[in-house]
Formats: structure tokens, sequence, C-alpha cells
């Protein structure tokens, strides 16, 4: 089954992130009444982790197992053709800069570890830590699935997930406001935000409400819920003190927002479904995992020009990386992938 209206809301969430590390003091992003939300935009990484457990579900749910083999041959083409692009092209850009390279983040990078070692997570790419999590994820669906999803009643799984969601949640904001937490950098900031257990509770609340989407959602206009529950997660982050959402607290609004879109066949999905949306909603991988070595390469072509302007530098940035994704997509992404899964 294939949810193209979910496509586009990827590359709404690439984009937030790349806004969070460089353009959070960039108009329009910075102005009163807003900047509030942007300044939290990173939570669009729990989108993603909550959307990858509910793409997985709706993958695989009509299948009574899963091989293994099979499965992580293309888990393995679709994550780290790019992921080892932007490895490369970090590295260069590193060189060319004559900056110190983290050998250590680099091995660890590579083998996508980086976030099971507290004070290394940031490390060399930066928001490549997800992707060592995603990994995660992948490794441990194929068991969740053969022995976990088929094998118990809808009402026990969700019991559980539920009970490990609240035990997760309570038990970050314990770390967090506990003498543990030393603030960032440190190793205990690493564990609490970037830990791959940390935020296992997002992959299984989308797993399960993936669950629940397959057994049947009526399909019809969920246009205004939609646009409601987009504003009320602005809202909730605009009006958040001390709440956490980082870790997978917005699964609150998340899951319903993932499960109507699934659902609707109102306007947006019209719209969200026309092939330049769904195209960019393809290339907003290579949107995340790119956005450093693009950002570095423009920072340092403005350099070179004397250029000072931060403005201009964003959004030639956010430019230049959405051609840089989207040739990576078309000309590499697309490519390896049907070579390393056998496709002709």
């Amino acid at each position: 089954m294939r949810l193209e209206q979910l496509t586009f809301t990827r590359f709404i969430a690439a984009i937030l992130i790349f806004v969070f590390h460089y353009g959070k003091d960039i108009f329009p992003f910075n102005i009163d009444g807003v900047k509030d939300v942007f300044y939290q935009s990173n939570v669009s990484v729990s989108y993603f982790f909550i959307l990858s457990g509910f793409v997985m579900i709706i993958a695989y749910g009509n299948k009574t197992s899963i091989d293994f083999r099979d499965y992580i041959k293309r888990r393995f083409a679709r994550l780290y053709p790019v992921y080892f692009l932007a490895i490369v092209a970090l590295f260069l850009c590193f060189l060319m800069k004559q900056q110190p390279i983290d050998y250590t983040g680099l091995f660890l990078n590579i083998f996508m570890i980086q976030s099971w070692f507290p004070g290394y997570a940031l490390s060399f790419n930066t928001p490549a830590w997800s992707l060592a999590i995603e990994l995660f994820f992948y490794l441990s669906f194929p068991l969740l699935f053969n022995y976990f999803y088929k094998k118990y009643t809808l009402k026990k799984i969700a019991i559980l997930i539920l009970l490990f969601f609240i035990i997760s949640q309570i038990a970050l904001h314990v770390l967090f406001y506990s003498s543990f937490y030393e603030g960032y950098p440190s190793k205990s900031h690493d564990f609490v935000f970037y830990f791959p257990m940390m935020h296992f509770n997002a992959f299984l609340i989308g797993n399960l409400a993936g669950l629940f989407f397959i057994k049947g959602i009526q399909k019809k206009n969920y246009d205004w819920p939609i646009i409601g529950l987009i504003v009320l997660t602005g809202i909730l982050l605009k009006l958040n003190t001390g709440i956490i959402f980082h870790n997978g607290m917005l699964a609150i609004v998340f899951v319903p927002l993932i499960i109507l879109i699934s659902s609707n066949n109102g306007v947006l999905t019209r719209i969200s479904k026309k092939k330049t949306l769904v195209f960019l909603g393809q290339i907003s991988y290579g949107i995340y995992i790119l956005q450093k070595p693009v950002y570095i390469a423009v920072s340092g072509v403005f350099n070179y020009l004397h250029v000072e302007n931060l403005v201009l530098l964003f959004y030639s940035s956010l430019a230049t990386l959405i051609l840089c994704a989207a040739i990576s997509y078309t000309y590499i992404e697309k490519p390896l992938r049907k070579k390393i899964n056998g496709v002709r």
C-alpha cells in the first residue's frame, strides 16, 4: 500500500530541521510569535521516527512473516548510499578547509553506531545521529513483527506499547530534571536526547498507529481536522514551558495527524499527490542527510567571495541543498537502490 499523500510531509519535516539548524534567526522564522515554534522544530525528527514506524507496518502488515535477509537488503539500499555520500562529501569539505577530522566519530558514523556512544552522537555528520537510531529500528522490526505483532492480539499489543511509551516519557523527564543531566554538551545530554532506546517509544507508537490503520479507517474529507492538528502542534510548541517534546511526546498529535492524512480524500490530499510535491517528499532524505556538507560548502564559497549576508547564505544553502538532494535521488539513490535490490 502506497500513501503518497504522506510523502510531501517528509519534505516539510526535513526543511523544518534545516531551519532549526541554520535558520532560526533568519526572517521569517525569527518573527515574534512564531520563533518559539521554530526553536523547537527539531521535533520533526520525532515525526520521522513515528512515521517510519507507521510506514513499516503499512509496507509489511499483510505479510505472514518477514524474511530478514531480503528485508535488510532493501533497508540497506534505502538508507546507506546517500548516507555514505554525505560522509564522503563532508570529509572532502573538512580536507579543503583544513579542518581537524574526528576519526573516531568518522568510524562510528560509517558503521552507523554513533548514537550508542554518548559523547559521539553528534560527531562528524551531526544530523546522522538519527539515522543510527533508524538503523536500530530497522534491525528490530522483523523481530517485533514476527514474534510480537503476529502472535498477540491488537489489544495486548496496544497495552504493552502504550505502557512502554508512558514509562519512556517519565524516565526521560526524571533524568532531565535530575542531577544526572549536566546540560549541553555532555555525555548525559547525548544519552537523554540521542540514545536509541530513548526514541524507541516513537517507533513503536508509529507501529501501533499502523496496526490500527490497516484494520480499516473510513476514508473521507479530513481537511479541517488535519489543519486543526497542525495548528494545535504549533500552539503546544508555542506554549511549552518545560515538557520535552523531542523524544516522541508529540505522538499525541503526530499519530492522529498521520492517520488522518492517510485516510483523507479532501483537497489537501489531492494537492499533496501532485507529482512535484511527491518528488519533493522523495528527496527529503537527501535534504536531511546532506544538509551539513552543503551548508559548509556554500559557506566556503561565501567566505571566498567575502559575502557576509547571513540571510542570503541561508536561502542560497537551502536552494543548493534541494538541488543536490534532487540530483542525488535521481542519479545515485534510485539507481543504486534498484541495483542492490536486483531490479532491472
